[in-house]
């Protein structure tokens, strides 16, 4: 059962590979530090960060839903950043498809998980906390 969103997959899957970018950018040269290090760096922290928000929003499938499709969206953002890492030799062309596998397989669990989604709350209690609240 899923209690909170450290109990999704997904979730520990993107903050793993924002912490691995993290370090890895450590390696960067500083004259990067405030174009590619930082955007790569954020937009891998905003994968896991778009989860946690939909979660919290989770009674209201679509607002829940339209995070999860945020986080996908910084996910393929990622994928470009690696790519520019990789293409100014920053990084290895392992470590870039290791990255790239790795955001692959999170995009496929957010879609899934976007299809599959549905709230817990009866629809009759979400009209009433939307019209209470």
């Amino acid at each position: 059962m899923i209690k909170s969103f450290k109990d999704l997959e997904v979730y520990n899957l993107s903050y793993k590979v924002a912490m691995d970018i993290f370090f890895q950018t450590r390696k960067f040269p500083k004259e990067e530090l405030y174009s590619l290090t930082s955007q790569i760096v954020r937009s891998s922290r905003s994968i896991s960060s778009n989860i946690v928000e939909g979660w919290a929003k989770r009674v209201y499938e679509n607002k829940f839903k339209v995070h999860l499709v945020d986080a996908l969206g910084s996910a393929a953002e990622t994928q470009n950043w690696i790519l520019f890492a990789k293409d100014c030799g920053y990084i290895t062309i392992e470590e870039f498809e290791s990255f790239s596998d790795r955001l692959d397989q999170i995009g496929r669990m957010f879609t899934k998980l976007h299809q599959n989604w549905k709230s817990n709350l009866p629809a009759s209690n979400i009209k009433h906390q939307t019209s209470n609240g």
